[in-house]
């Protein structure tokens, strides 16, 4: 009996461990992903920490993920943070390793990219777009909030300049420092969403926005006097969602007019909150901006994209 032929991605990223497999023709053929545990009232983990849950976690993953009949022909793996020469972080190594491992027994290809680039990827995949080989991605997670223009070279990468972004904290350590004062679980994104679906109207927050440069300490800032205050949770939750979802707008609006790019791709875990979601696709339609949105649960941290970057070099496909 002929075993299936498939594409492994690995993505060992700050808060989760995935591995997805995807077959020739680019349909998910397996997934499993693990969120690392961080302690009540927490709000982050160290280095050290996320490198020991990996490896504890990828054994188990890939066991839950091949669980069919499998002949691995490629691999795509997460190797750094950007696609930057001095881009670094030790828990990506964990997921290098073992990919490169992999690779060497098995006699099979490796292709490494950024775990940016694998963001871009899975969005990419899953929302089958944009359609056009220049347009703007919003990575909007908690180590990340970018706004950048993606070009697509001949190769079928794709060149990521910054065009706007934070100066200072990041959409998911905004949400996370109000959800987790808020005696929410950290990562707070999905228990934030939950709650603000709850609530009857939302607290305004200010939005901070020049060009392609947003501020989100002061939103942060103004969002925790007013639970100190006694605000309702659940309309702050609300509030919060609102500002940063705003934010994007604005943001993104600005740089499009600038650089005439009218499509928009969303990745990272802020970006796959339904309430932002439907507030930028309804403000941005108003501006002829078409907004790409992958299905929720491969907006934030996943794998599919560094199977899928993998599946495209394989079978020679750069459409």
């Amino acid at each position: 009996m002929c075993k299936k032929e498939v594409y492994l991605g690995i993505d060992t990223s700050c808060y989760t461990t995935s591995v997805a497999l995807l077959d020739k023709a680019g349909s998910l053929a397996g997934e499993a992903r693990r969120i690392l545990q961080v302690k009540a009232g927490c709000r982050g983990l160290q280095q050290s920490e996320m490198v020991f849950q990996h490896t504890r976690n990828l054994p188990e993953l890939m066991e839950e993920a091949c669980s069919s009949s499998f002949e691995i022909i490629g691999i795509g793996v997460s190797a750094r943070p950007r696609p930057l020469e001095d881009s670094y972080m030790p828990a990506f190594l964990v997921g290098l390793g073992l990919a490169r491992s992999l690779a060497a027994v098995s006699e099979i290809p490796l292709w490494q990219i950024s775990h940016q680039e694998n963001h871009l990827e899975a969005g990419l995949w899953s929302a089958q777009g944009p359609d056009t080989d220049r347009f703007l991605l919003l990575h909007a997670s908690g180590g990340t909030t970018d706004l950048l223009l993606a070009a697509k070279r001949a190769d079928g990468t794709y060149e990521l300049t910054q065009v706007g972004g934070s100066k200072d904290l990041h959409a998911g350590q905004f949400i996370d420092r109000i959800g987790v004062a808020m005696g929410l679980p950290f990562p707070a994104g999905s228990a934030v969403e939950q709650l603000a679906a709850t609530a009857k109207g939302f607290i305004e927050l200010p939005v901070s926005v020049r060009q392609g440069d947003v501020s989100l300490s002061g939103p942060a800032t103004a969002a925790m006097r007013k639970l100190e205050a006694g605000a309702e949770p659940a309309a702050l939750a609300a509030g919060v969602q609102y500002a940063l979802a705003e934010t994007f707008v604005r943001m993104i609006r600005n740089v499009a007019a600038q650089k005439e790019v009218f499509d928009v791709l969303l990745v990272g875990g802020v970006a796959s909150n339904a309430y932002i979601r439907s507030h930028m696709i309804e403000k941005l339609a108003k501006r002829r901006i078409k907004v790409w949105i992958p299905e929720s649960r491969f907006s934030p941290d996943n794998a599919a994209g560094c199977a899928a970057y993998a599946r495209r070099q394989g079978e020679g496909s750069h459409e």
